[in-house]
């Protein structure tokens, strides 16, 4: 689309034009925020800014980079409004899930695509979300930008108002803080996969938390498992401490517990429900197999 015929148009055909990126600005303003809601409204607030900034956009630029420009900036808005969330244990203590009959909405057919490469696996994985929340902000914006998008630090420096020099330095730090919350192997942390051995896995864990029976449970658990059940301040390491948690919280004598398997952020996850009402949700992250 060209400058004038962007200058040109009326609300609708313009509403007509943001609405075909909504699913991939969501998303990215969700690794942004970690909050579906907050992405929802923020996507609503870009396409109110952009269609009030319509004049500023440039051909130098494409359209959906121009968009992109503005949700990083409403994002990195609310953020400063934002009141900080205090960790639990050094975890994040609010991230929401994505589901995924939501991500399907994109783009698959090419997987060079933008919209592809926007959603690739690793990066909407919890496990991912979670490093990129314990980001200050500008570092934050910068890292998805850059190692997400693909962006040239030229670019990414020219959205956020900041030299290419103070970008690079960003993603450095950002790169940093990456490294202290993730596994040093992707492979570790990667847990989308669909395979048989992994569905059995699902079945087996979600027919052992409904029962409920905690050695079945165990069984399932890495020695390193780690658990926090937000906003309950607290973080558990360990299978026993993990074990001993669950039981000093009642859970081997709840009665009246329903699993509805599901999947959210490309990972496999268990919806719970007691007395027909939503009460939690669980995401797994496969890693090996269990010993029996």
């Amino acid at each position: 689309m060209s400058v004038s015929e962007l200058h040109e148009v009326d609300e609708p055909a313009f509403s007509g034009l943001v609405e075909r990126h909504r699913r991939e600005l969501h998303v990215h303003c969700y690794r942004m925020l970690g909050s579906f809601d907050d992405a929802e409204d923020t996507v609503q607030e870009t396409f109110l800014r952009a269609w009030r900034r319509r004049e500023t956009f440039e051909s130098r630029s494409t359209f959906r980079a121009w968009l992109y420009r503005i949700a990083t900036n409403a994002s990195l808005d609310l953020l400063a409004q934002r009141r900080p969330r205090a960790a639990t244990g050094g975890e994040v203590q609010w991230l929401q899930p994505y589901p995924d009959h939501l991500l399907d909405e994109l783009p698959a057919d090419d997987a060079d695509a933008p919209e592809a490469v926007a959603v690739a696996q690793e990066t909407i994985e919890l496990a991912y979300l979670v490093a990129v929340q314990h980001l200050a902000p500008r570092p934050r914006a910068v890292l998805v930008l850059r190692d997400v998008l693909g962006w040239p630090a030229k670019d990414v420096a020219e959205a956020l108002g900041d030299s290419v020099n103070s970008v690079n330095s960003a993603l450095q730090r950002a790169r940093a803080g990456m490294r202290e919350h993730l596994p040093a192997e992707r492979q570790d942390w990667a847990g989308g996969d669909t395979d048989a051995a992994t569905r059995e896995v699902v079945r087996r864990f979600t027919d052992a938390s409904a029962a409920p029976d905690l050695d079945a449970v165990a069984v399932l658990l890495r020695d390193d498992v780690r658990s926090s059940m937000p906003p309950t301040p607290g973080l558990h390491v360990g299978r026993d401490a993990v074990l001993a948690d669950w039981i000093a919280e009642g859970y081997p004598e709840i009665t009246g517990l329903r699993t509805v398997p599901t999947a959210v952020n490309r990972q496999p996850a268990i919806a719970y429900y007691l007395d027909g009402r939503p009460l939690t949700i669980d995401v797994l992250r496969i890693s090996g197999r269990p010993s029996r």
